[in-house]
This record gives C-alpha cells, sequence and structure tokens, in this order.
C-alpha cells in the first residue's frame, strides 16, 4: 500500500495523496488527513472541503469498492481553493446526483453528491485506466 505523498509547491500550492483500505475506517481516516494536510498548509477555513472529502471518500468505498483494491485521495491546494479528488476501482459505476432520478422517483442514494455540487464551485468525474476519478474544487 503507498503511504502518503506531500509535496509543497510555493506560497499557493501544494499536494497530498494517500491510499486507504476500502473500508469506512479509511474513509474516516481519509477525512482526518485531510484535514491535518489543510492545517499544515495553514488553511482556517476549512468545513467545506472537510465535508467534501468525507463524501467523497464515503462514496468510494460504499459504491466504487473493489475487494482488495484500495481507494485514493488527492488534495491540491491552489491560491484561494483546494482541489479534492478520490479514485476507486469501480468505473462502471459513476456518481448520480439524487436529483438525475426525476420527480416522483425516490432514490436512496445521490444526496451527497448534491451537498458536494452545493459546498464546491465545480465537481465531476473523469475515467482512469482502472476505475474514475471524482474531484471538487472547493473555496477555502
Amino acid at each position: 500500500m503507498k503511504t502518503e505523498t506531500t509535496t509543497p509547491t510555493g506560497e499557493f500550492g501544494g499536494e497530498f495523496a494517500h491510499r486507504l483500505s476500502s473500508t469506512r475506517r479509511g474513509a474516516r481516516l481519509a477525512r482526518l488527513l485531510a484535514v491535518q494536510q489543510m492545517r499544515d498548509w495553514g488553511l482556517t477555513d476549512t468545513d467545506a472541503a472537510e465535508l467534501v472529502v468525507a463524501e467523497l471518500a464515503n462514496n468510494a468505498v460504499t459504491h466504487g469498492r473493489v475487494p482488495g483494491r484500495d481507494f485514493e485521495v488527492r488534495l491540491a491546494l491552489g491560491d484561494g481553493h483546494v482541489r479534492v479528488e478520490v479514485s476507486d476501482a469501480r468505473g462502471e459505476r459513476e456518481p448520480q446526483p439524487a436529483s438525475v432520478a426525476g420527480p416522483g422517483r425516490p432514490t436512496e442514494s445521490g444526496h451527497g453528491l448534491l451537498l458536494v455540487a452545493a459546498l464546491s464551485t465545480a465537481w465531476g468525474v473523469r475515467s482512469r485506466s482502472v476505475g474514475k476519478t471524482v474531484w471538487a474544487t472547493v473555496i477555502v
């Protein structure tokens, strides 16, 4: 398992990446490590970014889990924002916000993505050679 990568790149830059087990404990640890990294970067208003990391990590271990495969959380610090990326091994299951289900068709999932959309300036999904990456940009 990959441990951790942290790269400072100047006053308004830095990158953090960590691979974790696809378990609820791994998702919780992803949030805790992300919060610590943002504090190490000197950020103080990180509540929105923390919630985005928590939701995307939870989705990765709930919907993107492949037995024996880890997920990865990556943060990239920019001028006034953090880009959060969470990668998992299930590329065929793209996230769908609850609103996609349509009126009169209640869904049991996707509500957390509405939170991600509300807390970020942009979010999306991109394919990888194995799996997918869900990303969001959050103002800090």
